[in-house]
Parts: structure tokens; C-alpha cells; sequence
């Protein structure tokens, strides 16, 4: 039986899981449908593969023996709303995985206007906002039947939901390219785009380093002029000092020349008043 805490997996991971193809188709899948995880599209692919593995071997047997469990099969699709009621088994062996992400409540409140994103839907539907016949619903990825589409509104009071600002027209051409892209089933961001993102990555590296260059060959040429004055003002301070010092040596000998012709006629005086004073 098993613990019924742990249920088993409900999906299925793929044999190539790092190939990189896979996982680019992935990834644009998961943006355009505001998938949380790859867990919720494996799920969606198990369930995909097991309808067709159903078809298969349906139409492998007798159309005597199959036709209770075709029919069973093409109503369960039919009432999903995932082929039409004049569907045949042909019809699900080329269904494709969009085919049953279209019908989650999330996408459908999305289609429906009641939320600008995906993502804003899945935000709505976990938070309690939107409701089928009244009764509210929590599950992002709930299978909406086709009697349900009608049904879906929000519950309770109305959301405001702010309208979506029209971008620019560079921006508006960059997301219509990117639209067709998707359209196209092409990959967004292939190498071309890498390519160019390269190139202007590189540019924009080297004016970066180009830049602070010219600053630091600016900055240089400041540095020297200022040395360049700087060592100008010591000349000149040095030269002012020169001249001061020697002017000061010239007073300084002028003084001791003074002091000592003054001396030297004092001496001469004594002498002479002393044989004054002899003769006397």
C-alpha cells in the first residue's frame, strides 16, 4: 500500500537531461506558461505520453474489441477540451504539450483578461482570487473541463488590475521580434543574439578601460605640472634665502669692522694721554 505521506511521482524526468536543446524549448515553455518548476511540465509530458501510449495501443487492437475503451478515451480529451468531439485517435498521437498547458486555470485566467501575466494568474489563483462557479480554487496547474472555461471569474470583490504600459518603440520592436520568435517555436537568445551581446559586452569593456586611462594620463600630467611648481617655489625660496644669508654676513662683518676700528682708536687714545701726562 505505502505511506501515504510520501505518493509517488506523478512524472517522469527525461532520459537526456542536460541536453541542451531540451532545455532551451524547456525554458521558453516555462517562461511563455509562468511555470514555478520543471516538475509541473514533466507532468504535463507524462501525461501527454500516456494518452498517446493509450491511442497506440488502442489502435493496435480490433476495432471490435476497442471501440467501449475509444470512446471512454476520446470523451475524457473531449471533455478537457484538449481535441474536439469529432476527434479520431489519429488526433491524439499529434497533440504536442501546449495542447494540455492551455488548459490549466492558470493559463485560461490569463487568456481570459482576468490577470495582465501568467504569472500574475498563478499569483491570483494561489492567493485565493479566482473561483469557478463560485467556489474558489487554489491549484495553478487544475485541468479547467470545457464546461468550466465559462465559469471562471474572480471570487469575492473584483481585482483592479493595473493596466500594462506601452513601451517605447525601440523596446516595442525588440518584443515584437521576440513574439514572432516564439511563435516560430525558435529559441530566444540563439547565437546570433549571443554574438551580439559579445560584441557589445567587448566595447563596452574596452571604453570602460579606455576611460580611466585618459583619467589616469590626465591625473599624470596634473602631478607633474604640480611638481614642476613646486620645485619652482623651492628654487625661489632658496634664492630669497641665499640673498637674506649674505646680506645678513655682509651686516655682520660691517659691525665687526666697526666694533674693531673703534677699538683700535681707543688704543691709540691711551697711549697719547699717557705721555700727556708724563711731560706734565
Amino acid at each position: 500500500m505505502g505511506d501515504p505521506k510520501k505518493t509517488k511521482k506523478h512524472y517522469e524526468r527525461p532520459m537526456r537531461l542536460w541536453d541542451k536543446e531540451n532545455l532551451e524549448k524547456e525554458r521558453v515553455i516555462k517562461t511563455t506558461y509562468g511555470l514555478r518548476n520543471k516538475r509541473e511540465l514533466w507532468r504535463a509530458k507524462t501525461m501527454l505520453s500516456k494518452k498517446r501510449n493509450s491511442a497506440r495501443k488502442l489502435l493496435a487492437m480490433q476495432p471490435e474489441g476497442r471501440a467501449k475503451k475509444e470512446a471512454e478515451l476520446l470523451q475524457s480529451l473531449a471533455r478537457l477540451g484538449v481535441i474536439d468531439d469529432k476527434a479520431s485517435l489519429d488526433d491524439i498521437l499529434t497533440l504536442s504539450i501546449e495542447a494540455f498547458l492551455e488548459r490549466r486555470l492558470q493559463t485560461i485566467a490569463w487568456r481570459k483578461g482576468l490577470a495582465n501575466t501568467a504569472r500574475q494568474a498563478r499569483q491570483f489563483i494561489t492567493h485565493g482570487h479566482i473561483a469557478i462557479g463560485g467556489k474558489k480554487v487554489s491549484a495553478p496547474g487544475y485541468l479547467v473541463k470545457k464546461e468550466e472555461e465559462d465559469r471562471i471569474g474572480y471570487y469575492g470583490k473584483k481585482m483592479v488590475i493595473k493596466p500594462v504600459e506601452k513601451p517605447k518603440k525601440a523596446e516595442a520592436k525588440q518584443n515584437e521580434g521576440k513574439g514572432e520568435k516564439q511563435e516560430k517555436g525558435e529559441i530566444i537568445g540563439g547565437e546570433t543574439e549571443k554574438r551580439e551581446k559579445k560584441a557589445k559586452g567587448k566595447e563596452e569593456k574596452e571604453k570602460k578601460q579606455g576611460e580611466p586611462q585618459k583619467k589616469d594620463g590626465e591625473k599624470e600630467k596634473a602631478a607633474e605640472a604640480q611638481e614642476e611648481k613646486q620645485e619652482k617655489e623651492i628654487e625661489e625660496k632658496g634664492k630669497e634665502w641665499k640673498e637674506e644669508k649674505e646680506k645678513g654676513l655682509e651686516a655682520e662683518e660691517g659691525k665687526k669692522q666697526g666694533q674693531e676700528d673703534a677699538e683700535e682708536k681707543a688704543a691709540g687714545k691711551k697711549p697719547e694721554e699717557e705721555e700727556k701726562e708724563g711731560e706734565q
